[in-house]
């Protein structure tokens, strides 16, 4: 009797149990959760400064346009994901006759590229390049906001006052933090996820400075730019290309008239301003085909983006020459030097 009443209590709380449980129904629905995607926004920041140039005198003139240029990703809550740091520097002679001194086929590549050829790591006081200098900054901003690399604390020359920071780095960085704050504002979601890695591509010519005559001579620095993110495999997931085009005028006695502290927009923030919708055969100012172009690598590899059919540096496959009828020769070029610098 104690055996079979023993045995209907525990029969009545599998019962129960089961109730409980839903029995033979259908589960409860799981809350729907939405999945992390990992996305990331590429930004792009350059600020260009011309306050270093000095007319000729004795000695030749320099026209100086120094370039700062910042690379981000970041996530929806402005966390830096990643961030690479370089400076186009460009010094063009120009002597007390107004003459270009400096070969007008000179290449000028940017701070990170030059590594210990920039010749910084001899005088500095604890023994690091420029590049290195940089590349910490750059790695030390990474899971930060904007708003805690604005209070990083720094020193009345406008060193890093931080002690792990200024371990590493001892150049002056608030030309550094204004451009990061610049890329994240600007940040825009183009395809890069959070785990890509990000690349900056700098190149600068100066080919189209003249001589002064009759006409004022120029000293300028064409610098192309990009920010652009490869996937594992090396396929390219966003990219942002931009361009500058910083003009120095002079006399013939190697006076500069130019405004050398004037501020300086890229062709990308001068849109419209920059005047080449009414001279273009497809009616596309200079940011839009940049952008179309920008666009168009993307999903491709590196080795795909050098094999695209160019005639005289323009365009010829009929999908891209509909939106992209200028040279995109150095578009290339920067292109490859972010995915060789890539991090």
């Amino acid at each position: 009797m104690k055996k079979k009443l023993v045995l209907l209590l525990v029969l009545a709380m599998v019962m129960l149990a089961f109730a409980a449980c839903g029995g033979g129904t259908e589960p409860p629905e799981e809350p729907q959760v939405t999945p992390t995607t990992g996305d990331a926004k590429t930004g792009l920041a350059v600020i260009t400064s011309t306050g270093k140039t000095v007319d000729a005198g004795e000695e030749n003139g320099i026209a100086q346009v120094d370039s700062v240029v910042v690379a981000v990703t970041v996530d929806d809550a402005g966390t830096i994901l990643n961030c690479a740091i370089d400076t186009a520097q460009t010094k063009i002679e120009i002597s007390n006759e107004g003459k270009i001194v400096t070969p007008l086929d000179t290449v000028f590549v940017s701070k990170q590229e030059l590594g210990e050829e920039y010749g910084m790591g001899e005088l500095s006081s604890i023994g690091k390049e420029w590049s290195e200098q940089a590349t910490a900054l750059s790695n030390y901003v990474i899971g930060k906001t904007v708003e805690e690399v604005k209070g990083i604390a720094l020193t009345e020359t406008g060193a890093p006052a931080d002690e792990d920071l200024a371990a590493s780095v001892t150049i002056k960085i608030q030309g550094y933090i204004d451009a990061i704050e610049k890329a994240v504002a600007t940040a825009q979601s183009l395809g890069a996820a959070a785990d890509d890695k990000l690349g900056l591509g700098v190149v600068t010519n100066i080919a189209k400075s003249a001589d002064a005559g009759q006409e004022e001579g120029v000293a300028q620095a064409y610098t192309y730019y990009t920010a652009t993110t490869f996937d594992a495999n090396g396929v390219i997931t966003s990219s942002i290309i931009d361009a500058s085009q910083t003009n120095l005028y002079f006399t013939t006695e190697g006076k500069f008239t130019s405004d050398i502290n004037a501020s300086y927009k890229t062709k990308n923030e001068l849109g419209d301003e920059y005047g080449m919708r009414a001279a273009s055969s497809i009616g596309k100012e200079w940011n839009e085909q940049a952008e179309a172009f920008s666009k168009y690598v993307v999903g491709k590899t590196l080795d795909e983006v050098k094999g695209i059919s160019l005639e005289a540096g323009v365009p010829t496959e009929e999908d891209l020459a509909s939106s992209v009828t200028v040279h995109v020769t150095d578009f290339i070029t920067v292109l490859e030097k972010a995915y060789n610098m890539s991090k």
